[in-house]
């Protein structure tokens, strides 16, 4: 990643002072990074952005009076500022990123935050966070009209279709809301699916729970030798590589611990290689939001072997990287936003049937 000259202000809200000490200490290696200042809570917090002018801020979910979660909803508005997670395993990461944060780091285990990987972690995701497009909070009525329309749409007669059909889809920075976005809006019937999501061991669990309980589809952490069945997502474990197997008539997946893929495990490359390398039946391939090229690759061997592509496009992405690479590559058939993603997936299988 081609890193600017211009150092990232970045400002620490934490209400441990060793917390706020490891990470200022962390942080001050990174030639890039410039910690501007600190704050013990939110209200502190609210007070100094107007003074210190962050780029990135980074927060503790869970602090003393207002949490990151209120936080992040109430100062977004006024001040669209890139916010980092720092969080144990803990559901409300969740809730804080549905409201607008951009990204989550997980505590290391212990009180001491001194780990090298966990500030190297925090460190390139501060350099992402400051060229990511900041979501505001949906207002209520918006809220209110996206579950409706997902509501109403229409279930595919899966009956009419020629062949069985796959769809993969990968993503990173961005896409625990992005994904939702398209999950809730597809039908409980749809053709099986694999998804890749840049996410901590842990998480990926409480992720898939958090899907499976808001979508028509039942979607779960995937599994070693998980069938792939319609009406079912199954979701990359966060420390195990994702592939697609085909046993006989059968298709599976394959999660096992393995190195990095393109920078990551689990690796959307390494989940649509596989699929181009094993699937015979008809594939779609959707690469979302995130910094990189993750699954560019991977999306270019899937749209030669047959497969319909579709890249979020930039204005709905918070990172515009992945699918841009993607795009360029030519590896993309045809780019929409993450709330139109469902329509699209919809209406092409649904041309399948003429």
């Amino acid at each position: 990643m081609a890193l600017s000259s211009k150092k990232i202000r970045v400002m620490i809200v934490d209400d441990s002072m060793l917390a706020r000490r490891m990470l200022q200490t962390g942080l001050s290696k990174y030639p890039n990074i410039q910690v501007v200042g600190e704050a013990i809570n939110a209200m502190d917090a609210r007070r100094k952005i107007p003074l210190l002018h962050p780029d990135v801020i980074t927060m503790d979910v869970e602090m003393p009076g207002m949490n990151g979660i209120e936080f992040v909803k109430s100062i977004l508005p006024e001040y669209p500022i890139p916010i980092i997670l720092v969080s144990s395993l803990n559901l409300r990461v969740f809730d804080a990123l549905a409201v607008g944060a951009v990204d989550f780091v997980r505590k290391p285990d212990g009180k001491v935050m001194n780990n090298d990987h966990f500030i190297q972690n925090l460190a390139n995701k501060i350099v992402v966070a400051s060229c990511a497009r900041v979501r505001k909070p949906m207002a209520r009525s918006a809220v209110a009209s996206a579950v409706a329309a997902a509501s109403n749409v229409a279930p595919l007669h899966m009956s009419g279709l020629p062949t069985e059909t796959i769809i993969a889809l990968g993503a990173s920075t961005g896409g625990t809301e992005a994904t939702l976005e398209v999950l809730k809006r597809l039908p409980a019937n749809t053709p099986g699916m694999v998804i890749v999501q840049h996410m901590p061991p842990g998480f990926t669990k409480m992720y898939a729970e958090r899907l499976d309980r808001n979508c028509p589809m039942h979607i779960k952490e995937a599994e070693n030798g998980d069938v792939i069945q319609p009406g079912c997502a199954l979701i990359a474990p966060g420390d195990k590589q994702m592939r697609v197997v085909r046993t006989g008539t059968r298709y599976t997946v394959s999660c096992q611990p393995g190195p990095k893929v393109s920078g990551h495990c689990p690796s959307v490359d390494a989940l649509f290689q596989s699929m181009a390398q094993s699937v015979q039946c008809h594939m779609v391939g959707i690469i979302m939001t995130g910094m990189g090229s993750d699954g560019a690759k991977g999306l270019l061997e899937m749209r030669k072997r047959g497969a319909f592509t579709i890249g979020q496009d930039k204005e709905s992405c918070v990172v515009y990287g992945m699918p841009m690479v993607a795009y360029n590559i030519g590896a993309v058939e045809q780019q929409a936003s993450c709330e139109s993603i469902a329509g699209v997936v919809v209406r092409h299988l649904s041309s399948l049937r003429r």
